[in-house]
C-alpha cells in the first residue's frame, strides 16, 4: 500500500511540476496568480467544509471572502486603504455571518474563529506565493517561488526520511503521533542544504547568508504550519482535507506547510532583501 501510494504521488509531480514551472517562467503574473487562486478557493472549501459541515451556504461564503482577501493582496495590495479594509472587514465578516447562520450554539465559537481566520490563512498566505513572482523580475521571481517550493517540499521529504529512520523522540505526539524531533532537525538540514544549492545554482541574487537564515526560519515555521493544519483536522475529526490530489489528500494537506514557508520568504525578501 506504502509503495501504491508512493507511486501515484510520484506519478502526479511528474504531471504537476513541468506544468507549475512553464507557467511560473513563461507565463505571465497573472497566469500563475489563477493558479493560485483556484488552489486557495478549493483549500478554503476543504477548511470550511471541516469547521461547517452542515452549511453549504457558509461555506460559499467562506470561499468567497478567502478570495475576495486574495484578489485584494495581489492586485490592490500597493494600496493602505485596502490592506486596512481586509484586515479589518474580514474578522468581522467571520462574526457577522454566524448571526445569520447560528447552527448549533456549540460550534459558534470555532465558526466565528475559522470565518475570520480561515480567508486569511488560506486566502493571505498562499497568495504569498504568487506576491512572490509578481514583485520581483524574473528570473529572480521565478527562483525565489521555486526556493519557497523546495523549502516547503525539501523539509517534508527530509523529515519524512529522518523521522523514519532516525525518529526516536516524539515531536508533538497530541497532535501528530508520527513526527519526531529527529525528524524536525533532518527536515531543518534538508531545507538548509536546498538554500544553498539554491543560491549557487539558480538564485545568485539571493546572498548566501539570507539563504542560510531564510532555510531555518522557513523550514521550522512551515513544520508549524504542518502541525497547525493537523491540528484543525484532528479538533474536527477528518483525516484528510480531501482527495482531490491524487496520492496526496486535500490541497490544505499539500500546502498546510507551504502557504507558511512562502509568507516567510515573502516577508523576509520583502523586509531584509531588495
Amino acid at each position: 500500500m506504502a509503495a501504491s501510494n508512493l507511486t501515484v504521488r510520484i506519478g502526479t509531480a511528474i504531471v504537476a511540476v513541468p506544468a507549475i514551472l512553464a507557467l511560473l517562467y513563461l507565463g505571465p503574473a497573472w497566469g500563475f496568480y489563477i493558479l493560485i487562486a483556484a488552489a486557495a478557493c478549493v483549500g478554503a472549501f476543504e477548511l470550511f467544509a471541516m469547521t461547517h459541515p452542515k452549511d453549504r451556504v457558509a461555506q460559499l461564503l467562506g470561499v468567497l471572502t478567502t478570495l475576495a482577501v486574495s484578489l485584494c493582496l495581489f492586485f490592490l495590495s500597493d494600496d493602505p486603504r485596502v490592506l486596512m479594509s481586509v484586515i479589518v472587514v474580514t474578522p468581522l465578516l467571520g462574526l457577522l455571518i454566524p448571526l445569520w447562520r447560528l447552527g448549533e450554539m456549540q460550534t459558534v465559537a470555532l465558526r466565528v474563529a475559522v470565518g475570520g481566520f480561515g480567508p486569511l490563512y488560506v486566502g493571505g498566505c498562499l497568495t504569498t506565493l504568487a506576491l512572490l513572482r509578481k514583485d520581483h523580475p524574473n528570473p529572480t521571481a521565478g527562483g525565489l517561488v521555486v526556493l519557497a517550493l523546495a523549502l516547503a517540499w525539501l523539509s517534508d521529504t527530509g523529515g519524512y526520511f529522518a523521522g523514519r529512520f532516525l525518529g526516536k523522540h516524539k515531536l508533538y505526539e497530541a497532535v501528530s503521533p508520527k513526527k519526531t524531533i529527529e525528524g524536525s532537525v533532518g527536515g531543518m538540514l534538508a531545507a538548509l542544504a536546498g538554500a544553498i544549492i539554491a543560491h549557487f545554482w539558480f538564485l545568485p541574487t539571493l546572498p548566501l547568508v539570507h539563504g542560510i537564515v531564510l532555510a531555518l526560519v522557513a523550514s521550522f515555521l512551515g513544520q508549524m504550519g504542518d502541525l497547525g493544519e493537523s491540528l484543525i483536522k484532528r479538533a474536527t475529526g477528518v483525516k484528510d482535507s480531501g482527495a482531490i490530489v491524487p496520492g496526496h489528500g486535500g490541497i490544505l494537506d499539500r500546502v498546510d506547510a507551504l502557504m507558511v514557508t512562502s509568507t516567510a520568504v515573502y516577508l523576509y525578501t520583502r523586509w531584509f532583501v531588495v
